[in-house]
């Protein structure tokens, strides 16, 4: 074989090797560098300031993660939450409604539980629950939308953990989602009965060189599959922001009308305007004529699965216990809007 062949053939097997998310960015930013330089500058700029907000909750998870792995502790972990999925599914939703993370946010949180071999119902509802409410966006909420909305979507957070966490232990209970993370996400699976084998937990892990060594690669690890899916995810947030006008979004929600709640709840699942940047669209549509209950739908559903959230969910489930959020999403809106309408009316 000539030398240019082997050259060749080494090329492609190195390119092999390389993640293919890494190659679908390095793709997408060549393209948008020649088709649309302006906006690709500015995405670029967008999710180099979203990962610098998100880097103190990145870097601690991280390292929780990585110091359950090399201490062993991740054993202990799951034995704590075996067989107290009820109080935990409670615990979860309630300390998701109060926590301060945005729906990005939260993904280095739930990548570490879900190594560490946390049971995923009550997961599932810390996941919902979590990125709906904070303190800063009640006081936000109740400025803009007054005390029934910001105490209902509170309420809502809430509630949509509970359906979401038990309606995920019924099922697991009946013998779905044994093993919900994709192939290398912690071990494979969290769930249902799935506990780490037995070893000594080394607390002070750093007196190990092996154990030393575990922890630097558990992180390394660990930070590049998180670091990959939220690059996508404030990418593809700062291109819908760019190119899909709120306005768009209000002439489909403004009317008052027996669809609204049904149709906001399905708009609200992809569309990237949750939190913050929701309330003063939310507070304008409101004053065009739009239904409370419609409000609330938009709102909840936006919150808990928009699509740069969504694509770092999918990045660490199986395809079905993603269909499972999705659709615990979309019916935990419908049910808060609905709920809300009948309160407000």
């Amino acid at each position: 074989m000539s030398d240019i062949s082997l050259s060749i053939s080494g090329a492609v097997r190195r390119v092999s090797h390389i993640d293919r998310v890494w190659l679908a960015v390095a793709a997408g930013l060549l393209l948008g560098a020649i088709f649309v330089p302006q906006q690709t500058v500015s995405s670029i700029g967008f999710a180099a300031d979203g990962l610098l907000q998100i880097a103190p909750f990145l870097f601690i998870s991280i390292g929780l993660a990585a110091y359950a792995k090399a201490s062993g502790a991740d054993n202990l972990i799951a034995k704590v939450f075996q067989g107290r999925a009820v109080q935990m599914v409670f615990a979860a939703s309630l300390f998701g409604a109060l926590s301060p993370f945005c729906s990005c946010g939260v993904i280095p949180l739930i990548a570490a539980l879900l190594a560490m071999g946390v049971p995923l119902a009550p997961v599932m509802a810390f996941w919902l629950a979590s990125p709906l409410m904070d303190p800063q966006m009640f006081l936000l909420t109740l400025g803009a939308l007054g005390l029934p909305f910001a105490v209902g979507k509170t309420a809502a957070a809430f509630g949509i953990g509970l359906l979401g966490g038990f309606a995920t232990l019924s099922l697991q209970r009946a013998g779905g989602f044994a093993m919900p993370l994709r192939e290398g996400v912690g071990d494979g699976g969290c769930g249902a009965g799935s506990v780490r084998s037995e070893g000594q937990v080394a607390w002070k892990f750093w007196r190990d060189a092996a154990r030393r060594a575990k922890f630097a690669e558990e992180a390394w690890r660990t930070t590049l599959f998180l670091g990959k899916w939220l690059l996508v995810a404030f990418l593809l947030e700062s291109v819908m922001l760019a190119y899909v006008p709120a306005e768009a979004i209000a002439g489909l929600l403004g009317g008052d009308n027996f669809w609204a709640i049904p149709l906001a709840a399905v708009v609200g699942v992809p569309a990237y305007l949750n939190g913050f940047a929701a309330i003063p669209l939310v507070s304008g549509l409101m004053d065009l004529g739009m239904a409370p209950g419609a409000a609330m739908a938009f709102m909840v559903a936006g919150g808990v699965s928009c699509i740069p959230a969504a694509i770092a969910v999918f990045a660490l489930v199986r395809l079905q216990v993603f269909a499972w959020y999705l659709g615990l999403a979309l019916v935990g809106s419908l049910v808060a809007g609905i709920s809300f309408q009948i309160l407000m009316t």
